[in-house]
């Protein structure tokens, strides 16, 4: 029987990527078995929490498991597939430690998307892909999310622009020039589906501010007085778009 509960906190929570059912039994790749023995110490008989994303929370037993191979089998689902609240989060690559703190905390705060955008002062345009989204796996074990953010690959602002949906999605726009409404008034008066856009270290030019001011769907804002880092600046709108219009009001 499915529970809306929350399950035992206690209970270790580990990402597999296949489809769950009652009594199902799938294998464990490497990496994970690794993790199980060597660093948990688990062994066969012990109990864990699975998700993978799209099909809620389950109770899984693992039956077999040896140095480099284990098995689960699938008990029963402990909570029901929950979305996320209907936020994106578009940013600049900056350096790899600060990519991996905005992708971490923007997974904790619920984004359905990590969108990055190459822009003229973007200083580090490269980003792994497949790390991102190992990254975002993590952070969604650790914080009892059941569903994933999307990972994009890299695009230009340019790019990006030319293809946004106008009459569906409003986007934000962390604006350094000092004249936006401050964050938290303008949020309050906006409502999903929204995006925010954060620029990279030294922020937009002239250019690319004049063309996001230019279109109707985007909504320039301010995070007060002090220039603040990117990854900072990620984290505290959408702190702040959560407390106005995200899902801790539910």
């Amino acid at each position: 029987m499915t529970t809306h509960m929350r399950a035992n906190y206690t209970l270790t929570r580990l990402y597999m990527a296949e489809s769950f059912s009652e009594n199902a039994e799938m294998s464990l790749l490497e990496k994970d078995v690794h993790y199980l023995v060597n660093v948990l110490r688990k062994k066969e008989g012990d109990t864990l929490r699975v998700f993978n994303g799209r099909d809620g929370e389950w109770l899984a037993e693992i039956f077999s498991l040896s140095k480099r191979y284990g098995d689960l089998r699938i008990i029963k689902q402990l909570r029901e597939p929950q979305p996320a609240p209907d936020i994106w989060l578009c940013f600049a690559p900056v350096r790899k430690h600060r990519n991996t703190f905005i992708i971490e905390k923007a997974t904790e705060l619920g984004v359905a998307k990590l969108q990055p955008v190459i822009t003229q002062r973007t200083q580090f345009p490269r980003l792994k892909i497949d790390k991102m989204r190992a990254q975002i796996i993590e952070a969604a074990e650790q914080t009892e999310r059941l569903d994933l953010p999307i990972a994009e690959v890299p695009i230009s602002l340019t790019e990006m622009l030319s293809g946004w949906d106008s009459k569906g999605r409003t986007l934000i726009f962390a604006d350094e020039g000092g004249d936006a409404k401050p964050a938290l008034e303008a949020l309050q008066t906006l409502s999903a589906p929204a995006a925010i856009l954060i620029g990279p270290e030294g922020g937009f030019d002239d250019k690319e501010r004049e063309m996001l001011r230019s279109k109707p769907y985007v909504t320039p804002v301010s995070l007060g007085p002090r220039i603040l880092r990117a990854d900072t600046a990620a984290l505290s709108l959408l702190t702040l778009w959560q407390a106005a219009q995200g899902d801790w009001q539910s």
